[in-house]
């Protein structure tokens, strides 16, 4: 099976252990729960199913059941409470130092570099304005940003885009995008890319103190539907991204960066759910 270090899934890591160690040997969910000290043969079976989530008083006895020592016992703790927290910024807390570990130990993290790209408005931002300012200093594409942004952080930010394939130099202060779209999966980071909805989403509330109605284009509209519907205008309004991404792509001569926030959100609970309750 694949090194600890290489998950971000504690029922994942887990699952791929009972079925190595099943593999290998008369290995059981009885005698897997016996080793961890557990009453219930079935507990650890659920827990790796995604059924049922492991305890912060247990995660270190299941650890050492697993044979796990060192900074293996500390990531695997680390994953189980990321995977665990409810609230984003201790998920942020605990993937964080979940990647430190990794890197500590020269492990190429999976998605780490995407991590660090959706963290934030600078990153996206830079990753536009830079080829659209040929031989600019990063004081000089801070100074294009309508948020506040220092050179040094742009600097950091180039940095970053070029190492992580963002962006490519060809020449003193000249870049290219490597590819032209970045689309975000939701398999793949949804906490970094949540924290990004957060803050576009804080953003769009400044622009509208922030710029005229000519600039922005600001709307919305509140009704009643089903499931049926919802899934129905969510296929909609994917279309009209994509539509809208294809617009952006062929566009030559850019000038400025724009950010768009399609939000479809509820209102009220399901009447139905509040009836049969």
């Amino acid at each position: 099976m694949k090194p600890i270090l290489e998950y971000q899934d504690y029922h994942a890591f887990m699952s791929d252990y009972y079925e190595e160690r099943k593999r290998t040997s008369a290995f059981s969910w009885r005698e897997f729960a016996k080793i961890a000290g557990f009453a219930s043969p079935s507990y650890l079976k659920m827990v790796c199913e995604g059924k049922t989530n492991l305890s912060k008083v247990c995660m270190e006895r299941v650890a050492h059941a697993m044979g796990l020592v060192g900074y293996e016992v500390t990531y695997f703790k680390a994953m189980v409470q990321f995977v665990n927290a409810k609230k984003d910024d201790l998920k942020k807390k605990f993937l964080e130092e979940m990647l430190a570990i990794a890197v500590a130990h020269r492990v190429r993290v999976v998605d780490k570099d995407a991590f660090e790209y959706y963290d934030g408005w600078k990153n996206p931002v830079v990753r536009e304005l830079a080829p659209m300012m040929p031989g600019a200093m990063p004081g000089e594409i801070a100074k294009a940003c309508v948020q506040d942004v220092s050179a040094l952080e742009v600097r950091k930010s180039l940095q970053f885009l070029e190492r992580a394939g963002f962006l490519r130099q060809v020449g003193e202060n000249t870049y290219e995008q490597v590819e032209k779209d970045v689309v975000g999966s939701k398999e793949g980071l949804p906490l970094a890319i949540r924290s990004l909805h957060r803050e576009m989403g804080r953003l769009a509330i400044d622009s509208l103190d922030r710029f005229g109605a000519e600039e922005r284009n600001v709307t919305g509209m509140t009704m009643g539907i089903n499931r049926d519907a919802y899934e129905k205008i969510v296929a909609e309004l994917d279309s009209c991204r994509r539509r809208i991404m294809s617009i952006a792509s062929e566009c030559d001569e850019l000038t400025q960066v724009y950010r768009l926030n399609l939000q479809l959100f509820p209102l009220s609970r399901d009447i139905k759910e509040i009836k049969e309750a």
